[in-house]
């Protein structure tokens, strides 16, 4: 580990969650001088302050640009000429600038993890209760856990460090081996679960569903590790209780229509198991920045933003849609869409240099003989301008959470524990929650389902959320080759999107102009460690050990 980095960090991150003060909901933070002094934990409203900036702040590093590059990008969901080409050619190195912001950002969530548990553990007032007590510690646990997910799927071994303090004054600490990860990850989240509130302590806090959602995936994923073929059905069980407990009692319910997921005024909606929390006018790392990189122009945020027009949906991704299907139009922006709820800037043709403000309607190309496009650009995160959104949003500052988890993720997972190792299912249970997610999308439901069903429905339900990665990596524990199989037959070239009028387009038509297809081999799966990192710590060179939990 970067020992001196992490010093850095546990210094600048108090600092920060001093600084990331906000003036709404329970990111609000009184004005102390230090979160860490024995007087500062002596009311309930002091202990949950303590864990405000696990919420956002610290994960902004990842969720800046490193979520959608390597979560989207390396899984095929996205083509780009130039943005975040390294990650979508399956290129990255150990200077592609995602590689440290991402490490960085999952081991600053963990330094602050660990600095509130400890402090919540040390310095809480016996007058607090318990409960509360116990559940910010939990929180704190939650997120760490939640991180070690990420760094051991996308880099394999790595350190397990729970007490900052020792971080900074050993240099023995060694990359942990990935069964042992999984297992401190799985212990983490089953606290969270016992001491997480059933109902959120305030809206958009972590219940005893967050956590029961997070190990019903982390059971799935772990079921495959160290497996050839064939996945352990123990924890293909617990996944399928944990998932099923989640559907089942925690009151949460899918949103009727999927586009209203992605509006900021459905922060933390039904469907909402955790997410992360932004604010507009807050300091910087505070808000949500995602739609400066996404969106395909100014005209669109308000502001000198709007990067995103070189980037678009895959021509593999834009494959698997139905022409029906409610999540394309929700995710991403073919030429001649409509769009009620996010206007535009346009030239005015009756005044000559000047601007008027109208509803969105997607733009194209003209060649003379032909309308097109030749991106699918990027919907999913974008909110649009100010008069929007109430006025919430400024120049790369918007209020829209980021989901970490969601309802409809839970129904897939649970779907895919029943389905186990079995070739297909024709489980009423596994169908009913499956087909749930497809109706809602307009499609018909299916009476028998295959891990390649419930993968592409993952893969249409989820994209642009970070999740695509993550999917191929689950699969990659026990079936290598399936899932280079994927990679390799992903075609991210150049296409064609040509509408069948100029607006309020209702079909159309997507053809290939110039195939890319390119190779992955089994060295693409981890992450290389970044070279920074690799300077300063020798030790992660070393064999892994298991944890000693």
């Amino acid at each position: 580990m970067n020992y001196r980095s992490y010093t850095k960090y546990l210094t600048s991150l108090v600092i920060l969650a001093i600084l990331g003060s906000c003036s709404k909901d329970f990111l609000n933070r009184p004005p102390e001088d230090s979160i860490v002094d024995a007087n500062f934990y002596q009311t309930s409203d002091q202990v949950w302050a303590g864990t405000a900036p696990l919420y956002g702040l610290v994960w902004f590093a990842y969720n800046d640009k490193a979520s959608h590059g390597l979560g989207d990008g390396r899984a095929g969901v996205l083509m780009s000429g130039s943005y975040q080409v390294e990650n979508i050619r399956m290129q990255t190195t150990d200077v592609t600038p995602e590689v440290y912001s991402s490490w960085t950002a999952f081991f600053s969530v963990i330094a602050q993890s660990n600095m509130a548990i400890n402090n919540i553990t040390k310095y809480t007032a016996k007058s607090v209760p318990d409960n509360v007590k116990n559940g910010a510690i939990a929180e704190g646990r939650f997120m760490r856990a939640l991180a070690y997910s990420y760094l051991v799927q996308n880099w394999g071994p790595v350190p397990v460090i729970v007490d900052n303090n020792v971080l900074v004054t050993d240099t023995s600490i060694s990359r942990n081996t990935v069964e042992s990860v999984w297992g401190f990850i799985i212990r983490e989240f089953r606290y969270a679960a016992a001491n997480l509130p059933t109902a959120p302590v305030q809206k958009g806090r972590l219940t005893k569903w967050s956590a029961e959602g997070m190990l019903a995936k982390a059971y799935l994923t772990r079921a495959g590790v160290g497996s050839v073929q064939t996945r352990r059905q123990t924890d293909l069980d617990s996944a399928k209780w944990f998932a099923k407990d989640v559907i089942s009692n925690s009151g949460a319910a899918l949103m009727s229509n999927y586009e209203d997921l992605f509006l900021t005024k459905n922060n933390n909606n039904s469907e909402s198991l955790f997410a992360l929390q932004w604010k507009y006018d807050g300091d910087w790392g505070t808000q949500n920045s995602v739609q400066a990189f996404l969106a395909y122009g100014s005209e669109i945020t308000g502001f000198a933003d709007g990067w995103g027009s070189d980037l678009g949906a895959s021509l593999d991704q834009l494959k698997l849609y139905s022409p029906n299907d409610k999540r394309r139009k929700g995710t991403f922006m073919y030429p001649g869409d409509h769009y009620s709820y996010i206007h535009q800037s346009v030239d005015d043709p009756n005044n000559p240099g000047k601007k008027i403000i109208q509803e969105l309607q997607v733009p194209w190309r003209y060649n003379g003989t032909e309308r097109y496009n030749t991106r699918a650009w990027v919907k999913k995160y974008v909110v649009g301008r100010p008069e929007d959104n109430d006025g919430k949003v400024t120049q790369q500052h918007t209020e829209i959470n980021t989901y970490m988890l969601r309802l409809a993720d839970v129904y897939l997972i649970y779907a895919e524990a029943i389905l186990g190792n079995a070739a297909s299912t024709a489980d009423g249970e596994a169908l009913t929650y499956f087909n749930a997610v497809r109706q809602r999308a307009g499609l018909l439901p299916k009476s028998t389902i295959t891990w390649d069903d419930i993968y592409k429905e993952r893969r249409l339900e989820l994209a642009m959320e970070g999740q695509a990665w993550y999917d191929i990596l689950r699969l990659h524990y026990y079936n290598p080759q399936k899932a280079i199989n994927i990679l390799n037959a992903q075609d991210k070239g150049t296409y064609r999107i040509i509408p069948d009028k100029e607006t309020n387009a209702t079909s159309w038509t997507v053809t290939s102009d110039t195939p890319a297809f390119y190779p992955v081999t089994e060295s693409n799966f981890l992450l290389p460690l970044p070279a920074a990192e690799l300077s300063a710590a020798p030790n992660l060179r070393k064999p892994p050990v298991p944890y000693p939990y």
